[in-house]
C-alpha cells in the first residue's frame, strides 16, 4: 500500500497471534498486487477498453467506488489516475503541471465511463487512455480484509492502522471499545471514536503528502473537477462500518465546499463525520 501497516491484537496464545498477523499481512500483499496503481502487472493496471473479467475483490472495490462517486457528485472519482500521475511528477519537479497536460488528463476523467457488468464480474473503461486510481478507497478495503483474515486464527479483537486509516474489530478484553483520539473533534464524534468496535475511522487531509510551488502548498488530494491539488487545509475524519466507504468519503469531504457536505452525508447513511479547517483557526 506504500505506507507502514501497524497491527495490535489480542489472542489466547502467542502462536495464534503470530499466525493471525501472518495471515493479515499475506492478505494485504495479495490485495496490493491486485489494486496497486504503482505495479504495472497489477490487475487494476490491466483494465482498458476491452471488457475484462476481474477478481471478486477488485470488482467489489470498483462497485463501491462508483457508488461513492455518484453520491458525492464526482468529488471522489476512481478515474482520476491521469491527474494523479501528473501531480506525482509535479511533487518531484516542484513545477505545476502544464495546462495542456492537465486539460488532456481531465478529458480522461469521469466515473460514468466505468462500465461494470455484475453478471460477468467484468469491467470496461469507455475512453482510450483512462487510468484508474484507487488510492482513496482501496486502503480501507484492504485493512478490513486483513482484519477478517485473522478471524480463522481465533483473533477478532484487533486494530489495524495504515496511512491515516484505522480499522478495528471486537473490543479489547474488559473494555467497551478501542479508543481513538481525534484531536479537536466535537463531543459527539470524539465519544464515538473513543469506543470504536467493528468499524473504521478514516482521515484525509493535506498534512502527509503535498508539494509547495511558488509559495502555494498543493495537497496530494486532487479535485477531479478541476484537476488541481487542493490548496486549503481541510482534514476530514469519517467513521463507518465499511472501511472502503469511510476511506472514500473522507477524501470527498475534503474536496467539496462546506455547503455541499450535509447533502453528501445524507446520501451515505450510518456514517459520522468531523471536518476541521485549520486555515480558519484564529
Amino acid at each position: 500500500m506504500g505506507v507502514p501497516l501497524r497491527i495490535r491484537l489480542y489472542s489466547q496464545t502467542e502462536e495464534r497471534a503470530y499466525e493471525a498477523a501472518a495471515a493479515a499481512f499475506a492478505r494485504v500483499t495479495e490485495l496490493d498486487r491486485i489494486m496497486s496503481d504503482y505495479r504495472p502487472e497489477s490487475e487494476l493496471r490491466g483494465l482498458g477498453e476491452v471488457s475484462t473479467a476481474v477478481s471478486a475483490d477488485l470488482f467489489a472495490v470498483l462497485a463501491r467506488a462508483v457508488e461513492i462517486a455518484e453520491a458525492t457528485d464526482g468529488a471522489f472519482d476512481p478515474t482520476i489516475g491521469p491527474l494523479v500521475a501528473l501531480w506525482r511528477d509535479a511533487r518531484q519537479s516542484r513545477r505545476m503541471p502544464a495546462p495542456s497536460a492537465r486539460d488532456a488528463a481531465m478529458r480522461l476523467v469521469g466515473w460514468r465511463n466505468v462500465d461494470l457488468d455484475p453478471a460477468r464480474r467484468a469491467v470496461r473503461l469507455a475512453r482510450p487512455g483512462m487510468r484508474l486510481d484507487l488510492g482513496g478507497i482501496a486502503k480501507g478495503y484492504i485493512l478490513q480484509q486483513a482484519l477478517a483474515a485473522m478471524a480463522p486464527h481465533g483473533v477478532t479483537s484487533a486494530l489495524l492502522e495504515a496511512g491515516g486509516d484505522v480499522v478495528v474489530g471486537d473490543a479489547p478484553p474488559n473494555r467497551d471499545g478501542w479508543s481513538i483520539e481525534v484531536i479537536g473533534a466535537d463531543a459527539q464524534f470524539a465519544a464515538r471514536a473513543a469506543r470504536l468496535t467493528n468499524a473504521a475511522l478514516a482521515t484525509s487531509g493535506p498534512t502527509a503528502q503535498f508539494v509547495e510551488i511558488a509559495g502555494v502548498r498543493y495537497s496530494h488530494v486532487i479535485d477531479p473537477r478541476t484537476g488541481i491539488g487542493l490548496t486549503d487545509h481541510v482534514t476530514a475524519h469519517v467513521i463507518a462500518a465499511d472501511a472502503a466507504t469511510a476511506d472514500a468519503l473522507a477524501t470527498a469531504l475534503t474536496v467539496v465546499s462546506p455547503g455541499s457536505r450535509p447533502g453528501i452525508l445524507s446520501r451515505v447513511p450510518h456514517v459520522a463525520a468531523f471536518i476541521a479547517d485549520s486555515s480558519r483557526d484564529p
